[in-house]
């Protein structure tokens, strides 16, 4: 009897989520197609983004506009936001014409940007004195899963609202994981964006290594796949180094940002990360090199720089 009792709760709250009134502020190339797909899932949205032909794109596919975070937060029990960096949520949910001054007591703000974590505990703290509450729920998987809604969802906040909003996400995702409180989220999107950054380097690193040595780089990567060393950046990174395709699906300037804020976190809790700094050094200076719009897979370049050779095949 309990398990049918829950199995009418959960399709009851299903059903209730379908009729919500959902905002979403940041419509970018991420937030855009994410908006999509929750209007293809059924939900009724109200759209905010500086950029007002992203907006106007949205109301032509079934959205409702509004001209400030204010007036979305006035119509919309739970906001989502997609926004560049720390100062754009802040400035978003905190500053003038902002969410907190159109929200009433018990809405809620799912923060779906890449930004500090400490950052995040900062703003959840502001608008929890107003009755706001707040979920850090950062993305894995670029443009493209954006567009297919098969993200990757890290999240922060109450377990409660996780489950409250766990089919909400999934409209957008293909994978949604509770990681803990408030911060959470991004710790762990961070802690990703540390893997990938470090991984893509030892992969430059190693075929840079190969040709210098006079082995073929795309036999080294046949033969080192399928051993301890595989792994998904190897795949997917090693043959846009050897093409030399560095068409962005994550741009350098992007990892920059999140390197950032890894090292901010990471000062602000006495955590040494110095492969991190180290890879951060090498993008900044691939960033004065005219590189910073490149996918990352471009750390390859400053290998090839300093050991003046090139893995092109």
């Amino acid at each position: 009897m309990g398990i049918v009792k829950n199995s009418f709760t959960n399709l009851f709250l299903r059903r209730r989520q379908y009729k919500m009134k959902i905002g979403f502020i940041g419509l970018g190339i991420m937030g855009k197609p994410m908006s999509k797909n929750l209007l293809k899932a059924g939900y009724e949205l109200v759209v905010n983004n500086r950029s007002k032909a992203a907006v106007e794109e949205l109301v032509a596919a079934g959205a409702t506009g509004a001209d400030s975070a204010m007036e979305v937060a006035k119509q919309c029990d739970v906001i989502i936001t997609m926004l560049p960096n720390s100062p754009q949520v802040r400035e978003v949910c905190l500053g003038e014409n902002g969410i907190i001054d159109g929200a009433k007591p018990g809405t809620i703000v799912i923060d779906m940007s890449s930004i500090d974590p400490v950052e995040s505990k900062a703003i959840g703290a502001e608008l929890i004195k107003k009755g706001v509450e707040m979920m850090d729920a950062p993305v894995s998987g670029g443009e493209p899963k954006a567009i297919d809604g098969t993200l990757s969802v890290m999240v922060g906040g109450t377990k409660e609202n996780f489950d409250k909003y766990y089919d909400l996400l999934m409209a957008m995702a293909g994978s949604v994981v509770y990681v803990g409180d408030l911060g959470s989220g991004n710790v762990a999107k961070l802690a990703n964006q540390v893997i990938v950054a470090l991984n893509i380097a030892a992969v430059s690193e190693a075929l840079t290594l190969a040709v210098k040595n006079g082995a073929d780089p795309e036999l080294v990567y046949k033969a080192i796949r399928g051993g301890l060393a595989g792994s998904t950046v190897l795949d997917a990174k090693a043959p846009m180094m050897m093409a030399h395709n560095f068409k962005p699906g994550f741009r350098i300037e992007l990892h920059i940002k999140d390197l950032a804020n890894a090292i901010n976190a990471a000062h602000a809790t006495d955590t040494a990360l110095p492969l991190t700094s180290q890879v951060m050094e090498i993008m900044q200076s691939l960033k004065n090199d005219g590189c910073a719009v490149e996918d990352h897979s471009a750390i390859v370049r400053y290998y090839e720089k300093i050991s003046d050779t090139s893995v092109e095949k």
